[in-house]
């Protein structure tokens, strides 16, 4: 294992993933396998890049910080020579953290100057210009991200995001840079590390830029940004003789599936909406959740009545809706006793029998990969091929005991996502 990634979240885990497994033509990606929570124990010795999935995003600092260096403790153990740090391509975090303290904790740890910040992912609508981050043809703080109920995102600012974080000092690599190509963005990462800058945003608005970037982070130490960062560094170890590149074979699995869904996003209602028009659909009184009327066995046996007809439980209100279960029972409490809810659920499925489960939401899906991966006795999830930008399939069994997972960001998908997604969990392209 060569390259060791530490994700802030499980969907941005599997986004990333995504990125590596796939890499860029004609070189191709690298065999990939997402861990939930630090290993216990050494990886497989076929792995080229390991991610590890933490739920970090929204814990207090100094957990996220605590958790995210014993993550780069493992990843370093197994021969990790570039260490990634993940987080998501809308930034989120707090005046207060965790996107910062991370950053300068793993910087500090392997002496890491002119570190790139970049969260771009052009091909989801995000990018950064300037230094200011972009969803679509909007600023961050216009796009609805000002109204996440865990990381509202009021700056687009990322060096002013950041210096209400860190004591670090914060550079940037504009566009004229980064249009400039791989050898002159070496030179300002390097003058960058020069002038003692710990961190460099880094703009990229196509594709291409990130190529260029991934070029020019050949041997950094530590690299932070979204998943399109990523795009570029199998390459440098491909062309080097280091990896031999290729993917991991996946197999598909019969039966039925279902679809949890519990992110509050635009994206997801649309996705939510569109599915529910066409299958059975499950609307989670969050009330009812919180007072005990409403237990994760009553989403089984639902989902179990529906068997055959990829059934959908769902928990996504507006913003509106939101603010007010929140301000009612308390917005951590409501967090947890949805997860604790969707977990149940998705631990009883693979009790009984489910192959294929789909879930939205990054909190949701890390509650349920935990409960997932425990109750099915594995701690590694290999990578299969891409059902829409940043959403791979997840592979957890074998060909007797097949179980895959689909793990999305809120925002992310077209619109039949659920239905494409089970589509290609049983073979179909």
């Amino acid at each position: 294992m060569l390259i060791g990634v530490i994700a802030d979240d499980f969907t941005g885990g599997s986004d990333i993933a995504n990125t590596l497994a796939r890499g860029l033509p004609p070189e191709g990606g690298l065999r990939c396998a997402q861990y939930p929570g630090v290993p216990q124990e050494p990886a497989a010795r076929d792995i080229d890049a390991g991610i590890i999935s933490l739920k970090s995003r929204s814990i207090p600092t100094k957990d996220a910080v605590t958790q995210s260096l014993a993550a780069l403790d493992w990843l370093l153990a197994q021969g990790c020579e570039q260490i990634v740090f993940k987080y998501c391509s809308t930034f989120d975090s707090t005046d207060d953290g965790n996107i910062g303290p991370v950053a300068e904790a793993l910087a500090q740890r392997l002496g890491a100057k002119g570190v790139t910040v970049c969260p771009a992912f052009p091909a989801a609508g995000r990018t950064v210009y300037r230094g200011h981050l972009f969803v679509g043809d909007r600023l961050l703080s216009e796009s609805g991200m000002q109204h996440h109920p865990l990381t509202p995102m009021r700056d687009p600012d990322l060096r002013r995001v950041l210096s209400r974080q860190t004591r670090a000092t914060i550079g940037l690599v504009d566009w004229p840079v980064v249009a400039q190509g791989a050898p002159a963005l070496r030179a300002a990462l390097d003058a960058a590390a020069g002038r003692d800058e710990t961190f460099l945003v880094i703009d990229a608005i196509r594709d291409a830029d990130l190529a260029e970037i991934g070029a020019a982070l050949d041997g950094a130490a530590l690299v932070t940004g979204g998943s399109g960062i990523a795009m570029g560094l199998p390459r440098n170890f491909i062309r080097a003789g280091r990896m031999a590149g290729g993917r991991v074979d996946f197999a598909s699995a019969e039966g039925p599936g279902a679809i949890l869904a519990g992110s509050c996003s635009g994206a997801t209602r649309g996705q939510v909406e569109h599915h529910a028009a066409r299958h059975p659909a499950m609307a989670i009184d969050v009330a009812a959740v919180m007072e005990g009327r409403l237990r994760a066995s009553d989403l089984h046996d639902f989902i179990a009545e529906h068997r055959d007809a990829a059934p959908l439980v769902y928990s996504s209100g507006s913003p509106d809706e939101v603010t007010a279960l929140q301000t009612r029972y308390g917005r951590e409490r409501v967090a947890e006793c949805l997860d604790a809810l969707f977990a149940g659920a998705a631990r009883a499925l693979v009790e009984d029998g489910w192959h294929r489960i789909v879930v939205a939401g990054g909190e949701t899906s890390g509650a349920v990969a935990q409960a997932v991966t425990t109750a099915f006795g594995c701690r590694a999830m290999r990578i299969g091929p891409e059902i829409d930008p940043g959403v791979p399939v997840l592979d957890l069994g074998s060909v007797d005991a097949p179980l895959l997972l689909a793990l999305k960001s809120g925002n992310f998908g077209s619109p039949d996502f659920f239905e494409k997604a089970l589509r290609m969990m049983g073979g179909a392209a």
